[in-house]
């Protein structure tokens, strides 16, 4: 529970610092921020799966870059969900994606347990 804790912190960062450089990208205050990276996690581990289980045969013609457009439409699920944040456009989407996405990993990095 606290490594998704953290990785939700990473995650808020990650909005956080989009809706600073993506234009499009609105985050009304701190609660909504927390809130979305809380569910935006929820719906990376549920529904995201799903959707890119259904979508392989797409994301191999296009050799992984569908990924892009399912992260995308998970981003603005979470937009829809949460009233104080909110994503104008596709490529906003896009773009919030792989900013969050950087961030999450730089995340990763830094939790990553050396003990193996």
């Amino acid at each position: 529970m606290a490594k998704f804790l953290l990785r939700a912190v990473f995650a808020a960062f990650g909005l956080w610092v989009a809706s600073r450089i993506v234009p499009g990208v609105t985050v009304v205050d701190t609660g909504a921020l927390i809130l979305a990276a809380l569910l935006l996690g929820v719906v990376n581990a549920i529904v995201r799966p799903v959707v890119t289980i259904l979508t392989l045969p797409l994301t191999i013609i296009t050799l992984g870059l569908f990924l892009l457009l399912v992260n995308a439409a998970m981003v603005g699920l979470v937009a829809w969900l949460i009233p104080g944040f909110r994503v104008d456009g596709l490529i906003a989407g896009i773009l919030v994606a792989i900013v969050t996405g950087v961030a999450s990993w730089l995340g990763g990095l830094a939790l990553r347990d050396d003990r193996k």
